[in-house]
């Protein structure tokens, strides 16, 4: 069996910002590859990292993710560039759609097409990095210089004036099939929001054609799948599972609407076809609790690392049979972070 990479999630605020800093210098201790920040519609991915940065020395700095539709493609590398440089080459760069609720009801711009927008988007931040000539792109979501309505007419291809790191990783979440072939394409890495590992087979082919389409002979050996995965110690099993019940009522049930929820698709692909039905019909009755009581507990147990330290070791191996080499880890034990970090390496 081979040993795992293993990324701490940092998450995003609740309605007061926090930072667990003894937790991430406990995973930095441990030999923890990274550390991840999130952002939704409250705080933001960037600024914790920087905070983040200064007080650790090793670790690894990546966003899970920053939303494409809230920045320009420039303001997204210019970020990336400069927190690379302040931390001496620790940033890896997450990228993700987001969904329409957020973008069009909170950024307040297009959703749009968010497989054209990826490729557009990668394309352009690679430019910017490579720094060989100055910025010239016209696409179907962006055009730099821009000439359209309202524009002066006086843009100029600029070259960035920092000189970023050309090999900077980027990574882009995914679930849906498209999502993860164009992840293979244009990307270095691939964050689905989670996953079992017995079942490679929801990913492999999409992958493949990925691969494929980038050409130069690209492939998984060039490329990481790093899911997030929850880990809750232990005694009582149930217990465990009911934050992860929750997690998992919200997304399938609420994050979406009805005919547009890429969670609730992919649990029916994972094979909870009539459990991913009758939660979303609960939770957006608003009965939540009664959602989260049909997520099955062979779900929680498939995408997750939860109960005594035995049980989670036990299931870390069907992990580290996978071809998975990178767990992004959701746990707020810090005797969770040693017990992975005893069973990963």
């Amino acid at each position: 069996m081979s040993s795992l990479r293993l990324g701490l999630t940092a998450g995003y605020s609740g309605a007061q910002m926090q930072i667990n800093r003894e937790l991430i210098l406990e995973a930095e201790r441990l030999g923890f590859d990274s550390v991840w920040s999130a952002e939704a519609y409250g705080s933001d991915a960037v600024s914790p990292l920087a905070y983040i940065a200064a007080f650790t020395t090793r670790i690894r700095l990546g966003t899970a993710i920053m939303q494409m539709p809230a920045r320009t493609p420039a303001m997204t590398a210019m970020t990336a560039m400069t927190l690379d440089a302040m931390s001496g080459g620790r940033f890896i760069l997450g990228l993700g759609p987001s969904g329409p609720q957020v973008v069009e009801g909170w950024h307040g711009v297009a959703y749009g097409k968010p497989l054209t927008r990826t490729r557009e988007y990668v394309q352009i931040i690679r430019q910017i990095l490579a720094r060989e000539r100055g910025l010239e792109f016209k696409g179907e979501h962006y055009e730099i210089p821009y000439h359209g309505p309202g524009a002066t007419g006086l843009g100029k291809p600029l070259k960035s004036i920092l000189h970023g790191r050309k090999d900077l990783p980027i990574y882009t979440a995914s679930i849906g099939p498209a999502g993860i072939r164009c992840s293979a394409e244009v990307a270095d890495g691939l964050i689905p929001v989670w996953m079992d590992p017995e079942r490679w087979d929801l990913l492999e082919p999409h992958l493949n054609e990925g691969f494929q389409k980038a050409g130069g002979g690209k492939s998984l050996a060039d490329f990481d799948v790093a899911p997030f995965v929850t880990c809750i110690l232990g005694d009582d099993i149930d217990k465990c599972r009911m934050p992860i019940k929750g997690m998992l009522a919200l997304y399938i049930g609420g994050m979406g609407a009805r005919g547009k929820n890429f969670y609730n698709d992919y649990a029916k692909r994972l094979g909870y076809e009539a459990a991913a039905v009758k939660i979303q019909d609960l939770y957006l009755a608003g009965k939540k609790a009664e959602a989260m009581a049909e997520v099955p507990n062979e779900l929680v147990d498939a995408i997750a690392l939860i109960g005594p330290k035995e049980r989670i070791r036990e299931r870390l191996d069907a992990w580290k049979a996978s071809p998975i080499r990178t767990l992004l880890v959701g746990a707020g034990q810090p005797e969770a972070l040693r017990v992975l970090a005893e069973s990963a390496f």
